[in-house]
């Protein structure tokens, strides 16, 4: 598995956990460390204090593709002693579900994982609409 992504393990599986795509949870995640090293600096540098996990899907069962949870930039004064990080989590399963191959795939990794990043910088989804990231 690549090594700064975290795989976690869900107990939400149901009928809808059959993908279209078939990509292990290894390839997954190596598919994500290259979307993550394909970003440029500049949007990478705010974020060092960001867990980046991988989850097979949504707790509350939906379709999410992403989640950052957190206190964005705008509302945080500082980390403090003893902060967890904040956290990106990607589903797999619903991302995969959405794609018909590889390169969709890498694409809406990379949507989802930029759409979660603007969320931690304080962007909320009216404005990644009018940015077309949503």
């Amino acid at each position: 598995m690549a090594d700064n992504i975290e795989y976690m393990s869900s107990e939400n599986h149901d009928e809808r956990s059959e993908a279209a795509l078939d990509v292990s949870e290894d390839a997954f995640a190596v598919l994500v460390e290259e979307v993550l090293a394909e970003l440029p600096d500049s949007m990478l540098e705010n974020i060092e204090n960001v867990a980046i996990f991988v989850a097979e899907e949504p707790e509350d069962g939906s379709e999410l593709l992403g989640l950052y949870e957190g206190v964005d930039l705008t509302e945080r004064d500082d980390y403090g002693f003893g902060d967890l990080p904040d956290q990106i989590t990607l589903f797999r399963l619903p991302l995969l579900r959405m794609c018909a191959d590889v390169e969709e795939l890498r694409h809406e990794i990379h949507v989802t994982i930029v759409h979660e990043i603007a969320h931690h910088f304080g962007i909320d989804d009216d404005q990644l609409h009018e940015l077309g990231w949503a």
